[in-house]
C-alpha cells in the first residue's frame, strides 16, 4: 500500500462508485465509498484521508456546493471532481472551487491514477 491514507469517494451510483474503488485499490490505495454528500459529512474521517473524489451532480447536492462546505469546515484536502455533465460551465466552477483535476465521465483510468499521484504530491 502506498499510504496508510485513504481516498474519500463521493458518488450517487453505486456501479460508480465500485468502479473507482476496484481501480484505485488495484493501485494499492485504501478507498472509503460515500453515496451522498450528507454522508460524507457525517462519517468521513478527514485526518485519515489525503484526497476526495466527488461527482459534480450529486442527488442530494451539488459536488461543488460540498466542495465548499468542506473548506468551511476547515478540510483542505485535494479534490478531483468527476462529472457525467461535462460543460464549461462546471469545468470553470470546478476549477473557480479549487480543484486538482476535473474528469469528464468516462474518464481514462490512467487519468484518475495521475490525479489521484497528483494528490499525494501535493498533501505529503
Amino acid at each position: 500500500m502506498r499510504t496508510p491514507k485513504s481516498i474519500l469517494v463521493v458518488d450517487d451510483n453505486s456501479s460508480m462508485r465500485k468502479c473507482i474503488k476496484r481501480l484505485l485499490s488495484e493501485h494499492g490505495f485504501n478507498v472509503l465509498l460515500f453515496d451522498s454528500g450528507a454522508t460524507l459529512l457525517r462519517h468521513a474521517d478527514f485526518d485519515g484521508a489525503f484526497c476526495v473524489i466527488i461527482d459534480i451532480n450529486l442527488l442530494d447536492q451539488s459536488g461543488i456546493e460540498l466542495r465548499r462546505q468542506l473548506a468551511d469546515k476547515g478540510v483542505r484536502l485535494p479534490v478531483i471532481f468527476i462529472t457525467g455533465n461535462d460543460s464549461d460551465a462546471n469545468r470553470s466552477a470546478a476549477i473557480e472551487a479549487g480543484c486538482i483535476a476535473y474528469l469528464p465521465k468516462p474518464f481514462a483510468a490512467r487519468s484518475l491514477i495521475e490525479a489521484v499521484d497528483r494528490a499525494l504530491v501535493e498533501i505529503f
